[in-house]
């Protein structure tokens, strides 16, 4: 009996004891073994049927498994995996061409995850801070919003305000400064100190609770630093790739129709992307940045084994072209605004639920309880028993992500449930 033959004869209880003793305890998920996913619909080892309302914290935005890129996928698979950059590959120039050509930049750094990218627009800021700005070797700042969550790297969690990330794991990097997020006066004053290169800010705060900052923060915000000859770095590995009912978020109320026309409210000096950037299906995440910035890391100085290798370039191609073609950022951006309509219908009906926020098809409603209390979590427990997959986030927030593909109907039925199990819920 093959090792697929034996898993397929265990139970969900089973699978997740052979995960308790195997694997770190690093990761505390919802008790339900998934095994098969289709569109907005994931299936547990049992048969039962979910509606997936987090998309693998948004990788997932053109639904579970879409035929255009598992066929992009299976084709290149079948060619050529991996060369590293080593040499030279035939799918990685087009891929560099498409995606510059799509966002409006002059060039790429190809990555894998998105912390890695995080990190690569980081070193790329304090590069280009002491061979382009002029900043004294090794002192650049690099201004962090709080509340952020950028991954759990050692760098990204030195600018981290969440203990479960930073407890137990220091020193922390140098250079690093946290202002508080949305406050353009505690933001300008950091930018005025000396020897600062960079802001890094998520425009919506997905795993903090998503949080929607005040309108124009991020323009402003944009506008000082570029006052100051500051990089203006948008993190949007959560929040891009048409989730929030833009291309990205910082495109603010553009209309373009699928790809970047080169006139969003906020052109970020770095754009970080990856999650959806492959639409769950294989790891990759990219950098984007003009001339004078890329060009300051040279050869040698930043790499990746599978960076930019030919399975990701053509995934990533055939992701982006299903945003474009089935106008899934119109499609976030109606079913989000029906989404928080029947949600604000439940707060004003109910107790438990105090305030609905988000854009898109981002959204999170707040639950009336304490950070550390159980509520949240045991709310999601009930989703899931009648037919939703929801996660909290810090405590007292339950974070609803569902993919672009969703169909009015089908949310329609998402909201009868979260209505329903809200409704009839006894702490």
């Amino acid at each position: 009996m093959n090792i697929n033959q034996e898993t397929q004869k265990l139970s969900s209880a089973e699978l997740i004891k052979v995960e308790d003793k195997y694997g770190a305890h690093n990761y505390h998920p919802l008790p339900v073994v998934l095994e098969r996913g289709e569109g907005v619909y994931v299936w547990d080892v049992e048969g039962k049927q979910y509606y997936d309302f987090l998309s693998a914290y948004s990788a997932v935005n053109q639904g579970h498994c879409h035929p255009r890129i598992l066929a992009a996928l299976n084709e290149q698979a079948a060619k050529l995996t991996l060369t590293s950059r080593a040499f030279h590959n035939n799918v990685l120039g087009p891929y560099e061409k498409y995606i510059t050509e799509y966002f409006g930049y002059d060039k790429v750094l190809p990555m894998n995850t998105g912390v890695e990218a995080v990190e690569t627009a980081l070193k790329l800021c304090r590069k280009w801070a002491y061979e382009v700005k002029g900043v004294a070797r090794n002192q650049a700042r690099i201004i962090f919003a709080g509340g952020n969550f950028h991954g759990r790297t050692l760098t990204v969690i030195s600018a981290s305000e969440d203990p479960s990330s930073t407890a137990g794991f220091g020193p922390y990097m140098p250079g690093l400064e946290i202002v508080p997020y949305n406050n353009l006066e505690a933001l300008e004053k950091a930018l005025d100190q000396e020897n600062v290169a960079g802001f890094i800010v998520e425009p919506i705060q997905g795993e903090a609770g998503v949080f929607v900052p005040d309108e124009g923060y991020l323009k402003k915000a944009s506008e000082m630093c570029k006052a100051r000859n500051i990089l203006f770095i948008a993190d949007e590995v959560q929040t891009g790739i048409a989730r929030t009912g833009r291309l990205l978020a910082t495109c603010g109320n553009c209309n373009c129709e699928g790809f970047c026309e080169n006139k969003p409210e906020i052109k970020p000096d770095i754009l970080i992307l990856g999650k959806a950037l492959s639409g769950g299906v294989f790891p990759v995440s990219a950098v984007l940045a003009n001339d004078e910035i890329m060009l300051s890391i040279k050869p040698g100085e930043h790499g990746s084994t599978f960076g930019g290798n030919p399975l990701a370039c053509a995934v990533a191609m055939a992701a982006l072209e299903v945003i474009r073609d089935e106008k899934l950022a119109q499609n976030a951006e109606r079913m989000g605004k029906i989404f928080r309509e029947r949600m604000q219908k439940l707060v004003d009906s109910s107790d438990l639920v105090t305030l609905v926020r988000g854009k898109g098809l981002l959204n999170a409603i707040v639950i009336n309880d304490t950070q550390d209390s159980s509520t949240a979590w045991d709310i999601c427990m009930k989703f899931r028993d009648n037919g939703l997959l929801a996660k909290p986030t810090h405590g007292n927030i339950i974070r609803f992500a569902p993919p672009l593909v969703m169909t009015e109907e089908q949310l329609h039925e998402c909201c009868d449930i979260i209505e329903k199990t809200i409704l009839n819920f006894n702490a």
